[in-house]
């Protein structure tokens, strides 16, 4: 199939053949709100965990994260070389090199200098720090004439023996810090700027000043930040418990499909899903068509979230409705106007805990993981939604009056839709970078459409093994 052909509609939605009536359900968009708005709220109700540096990545932080210290907390050398004071040619001091990790040296007056490493604490009085390549120095008892400090075969010698010399007599002084006799004179090589090469104290930031905002994903550098700004453990949000019920008779977990009965393709997916989504997957079980083991299952879990699959619609073992009213559950979208997955359910159980209900198709059920699950667990854990908008390469059909959405691939800035999009299907959103929201009525060629993005690395416009999974 070439990609001009039109991508092929699946079952329920409407290009040609007699349009079915609007059913009555929540808008796509007010849907996914109204699952944000229901985890916003029940993150209210849940006090944030401190853990420790080294077991925080990966989570998001419950409060902005602001700094306990100046950064730096004191003016820093920015380079090994030499803190000096006022202007030049300067006596070097013959002492200790200042050395971070050290207390500061004594304070510089005008006409003084002092090696220095970089990250060492300036002395009082430093006017600039003077890189070592940017400078020279000479014996007060040799002084040279421009001549001889043109000739560089001779001044590197110097210097070299300069260097060991004060090296030695750094070692013999009594403690560091001891000033000795004087040194020799250090001359600037360039023109030196007061400032130079000094990191001063609340240069990055000051105490109290927000480094990040609540949210922020606690990636490696979040840690390092973190590390520097002075702080042992971060504040983040508990993670979602989420139980995951898998309905129906006909599962089987193992084997081939035979006799009417199929695959469970499900409960193999959203643990990890979920997980992926921030979640701590407590448990899939596998429940068969029985209202009753599922009332005791849903009233039962101490979870925040109860994902179901399947039995969301009216169908003669579709028990999730009766269920929910006979535990007193409130239900807060029942039914949304997408394709596919337009039976699917959110319901408040009290105590801040929740239940999802997905349809029992593969894709379907991915669809309402998109629109109700994945908004409300990001906002229990204060993170925001992934996403971006992009032009589709081709025409894409719609629904009359529901959103669709549809497996896609990035190719360069553009979408190209995939086939294998009904709602059983899994073949196209195995090898898809995120779901493209199609409005009502469908998109034309080169019309931007927001995308969902999945919660894990896009295949960056790879084309998948089965070629013919484009349209």
């Amino acid at each position: 199939m070439t990609l001009k052909e039109p991508v092929p509609v699946a079952p329920g939605t409407a290009t040609g053949a007699k349009a079915e009536p609007p059913h009555r359900a929540t808008a796509w968009p007010e849907a996914r709100a109204a699952a944000t708005s229901a985890g916003t709220a029940a993150r209210a109700g849940r006090e944030p965990r401190r853990l420790p540096l080294g077991q925080a990545l990966g989570h998001a932080l419950a409060e902005p994260l602001l700094a306990l210290t100046d950064l730096p907390s004191f003016d820093t050398s920015a380079m090994d070389g030499w803190a000096v004071a006022g202007p030049g040619p300067w006596t070097v001091r013959t002492e200790t090199p200042v050395l971070a990790g050290h207390a500061p040296a004594a304070a510089l007056t005008d006409g003084e200098a002092v090696r220095i490493a970089t990250g060492a604490p300036v002395p009082p009085g430093t006017t600039a720090v003077i890189r070592t390549e940017h400078s020279r120095t000479e014996r007060t008892d040799t002084q040279r004439t421009d001549t001889q400090r043109a000739d560089t075969e001779r001044a590197d010698t110097e210097r070299a023996d300069t260097e060991r010399a004060d090296t030695e007599r750094a070692e013999r002084a009594e403690r560091p810090g001891t000033v000795a006799a004087p040194g020799p004179v250090l001359h600037a090589l360039r023109d030196v700027v007061p400032g130079q090469d000094i990191r001063p104290r609340g240069q990055e930031c000051r105490a109290g000043d927000e480094l990040l905002p609540a949210g922020t994903e606690i990636t490696p550098v979040v840690l390092g930040l973190a590390a520097a700004a002075g702080y042992d453990e971060l504040p983040v949000p508990p993670r979602p418990r989420v139980e995951v019920l898998v309905l129906g008779d006909e599962l089987l977990t193992a084997g081939l499909p035979h006799e009417g009965l199929i695959r469970d393709a499900l409960g193999p997916m959203l643990g990890p899903w979920l997980a992926a989504l921030g979640a701590e997957v407590l448990v899939t079980r596998r429940i068969g068509d029985d209202a009753e083991e599922l009332y005791a299952a849903v009233t039962g879990s101490d979870a925040d979230l109860v994902v179901t699959t399947g039995g969301t619609a009216a169908g003669p073992v579709d028990h999730l409705h009766r269920v929910l009213d006979k535990a007193g559950a409130t239900l807060l979208v029942d039914g949304v106007k997408v394709r596919p997955g337009h039976p699917m359910l959110l319901a408040a159980l009290g105590g801040h805990r929740h239940l999802v209900g997905l349809p029992g198709n593969p894709l379907a059920a991915v669809s309402g993981l998109l629109t109700l699950a994945e908004p409300l667990l990001a906002a229990l854990v204060g993170t925001s939604l992934s996403g971006g908008r992009a032009p589709v390469l081709d025409e894409v059909h719609g629904h009359p009056y529901d959103t669709r959405l549809v497996p896609v691939v990035r190719r360069g800035e553009q979408l190209v839709p995939l086939r294998y999009n009904g709602p059983a299907m899994l073949r196209g959103i195995a090898v898809a970078d995120g779901m493209a929201v199609v409005p009502p009525g469908g998109a034309r060629s080169g019309q931007e459409l927001d995308v969902l993005d999945l919660p894990w690395p896009p295949t960056s416009g790879a084309v998948p093994a089965q070629g013919a999974c484009f349209t």
